[in-house]
């Protein structure tokens, strides 16, 4: 598939990942009592219905990714990528946005962590795969930075707000960690090479490509939102955009 433009909107462009990942997302309460109804909001959440969709606003410039739902129980960021998007829909853009706001609207539905019992965030390296083909779309779009946002529990991994990096063969990725770190003061994370300490995150697949990546963790009980994170996760996105002038 291309992208098309939606109608109703004038500088949004939509795109499926895939037609196998989709979920009626309405039915996860926790998320939609933080989500404001408005017109994009509802096109979201009726696209998603059908697949994981990519939203596109703006064009020329650097190719930036806003990521969220490789889990799907980790709901302050979903919930704050489309927030992020809604408010950037007027916005005058001199760079190209994508916006994948649910990765697998099924998990999503179902407040759970894993997609089809795979979890994506450990198999982004295996052809085919959910979070495989939004790598290939990554690729085939010439993405190139990609923030991947997500929320941790405490006594998980991390199980503190934190920001993921690593120096090699991307190194980028940690100037970018570095600089949300100390804006927004989450814990920087870094590993030397990406990768070592475990295969098949986005992230890591990501920089592993020449592509540079972060992920972002903010600190909350899984399947629910708590008090102040969806803002904590806003922050982390618009930090990301800062980085690169936005």
């Amino acid at each position: 598939m291309v992208f098309k433009k939606v109608e109703g909107f004038d500088n949004l462009e939509i795109d499926y990942i895939s037609n196998f990942s989709g979920g009626y997302i309405s039915r996860n309460r926790n998320l939609m009592e933080q989500l404001e109804l408005n017109n994009l909001t509802q096109l979201i959440l009726e696209k998603s219905v059908f697949g994981t969709p990519i939203f596109k606003l703006g064009s020329g410039g650097n190719k930036l990714l806003i990521l969220s739902g490789i889990h799907g129980n980790e709901l302050p960021a979903q919930i704050a990528n489309v927030k992020l998007l809604n408010h950037l829909i007027g916005a005058d853009l001199f760079t190209t946005l994508y916006f994948i706001p649910f990765a697998a609207p099924k998990s999503t539905m179902n407040n759970e962590r894993t997609f089809n019992s795979m979890d994506l965030n450990r198999s982004a390296h295996i052809k085919n795969s959910l979070s495989n083909l939004i790598i290939q779309k990554i690729e085939e779009l010439h993405i190139d930075f990609v923030g991947d946002f997500h929320s941790t529990a405490r006594n998980s991994n991390p199980g503190f707000e934190s920001i993921f990096s690593s120096k090699s063969p991307s190194p980028e990725s940690f100037l970018i960690a570095n600089f949300i770190s100390k804006d927004v003061g989450s814990r920087i994370i870094s590993f030397d090479y990406a990768g070592s300490s475990y295969k098949g995150a986005v992230e890591d697949v990501c920089n592993l490509k020449g592509i540079p990546a972060i992920t972002a963790e903010v600190l909350c009980p899984f399947a629910n939102v708590g008090k102040g994170t969806v803002e904590k996760s806003y922050m982390q996105m618009e930090s990301f955009l800062n980085y690169f002038g936005i």
